[in-house]
């Protein structure tokens, strides 16, 4: 490939960088898995509802879009935001911490196409995940 080429062709998105659509929903299923199945994160969990099926769905087609791939999740959703969405809910520097911290693991656990942008999504996600709280 010669020079031009290289400047010219467009970088991949994070999204493509990770694997897209598939590891996504396997970062997610992993996710929900933790949150379910162990004890550190009780207080997430029990902020959710009893059946997670449309939070399993759901979750990937946001990150897809996020990370700049379909933007599913926000045609599904017009004018809605993380924070709209989780407005209800009574978000504390914990349960920040908790999604933040199985997020990550979900991340790690993962085989994604470049670890890189695993990691650099994992730091982003755990900074929105601790922002959102509202202690």
């Amino acid at each position: 490939m010669s020079e031009a080429e290289t400047i010219d062709a467009p970088a991949a998105t994070p999204f493509e960088r990770i694997g897209g659509l598939d590891v996504l929903r396997e970062i997610t299923q992993r996710f929900y898995d933790l949150m379910e199945q162990d004890p550190a994160y009780a207080e997430l969990r029990a902020m959710h509802a009893p059946d997670l099926i449309e939070m399993r769905r759901a979750l990937p087609l946001f990150l897809a879009g996020w990370s700049g791939g379909p933007r599913t999740w926000w045609e599904e959703n017009p004018g809605k935001c993380m924070m709209s969405a989780h407005g209800g809910f009574r978000i504390d520097k914990q349960t920040g911490a908790q999604w933040a911290d199985a997020m990550r693991r979900a991340i790690a656990d993962t085989p994604v196409a470049d670890r890189e942008i695993g990691d650099a999504m994992a730091d982003v996600l755990d900074r929105m995940a601790r922002g959102m709280a509202r202690d």
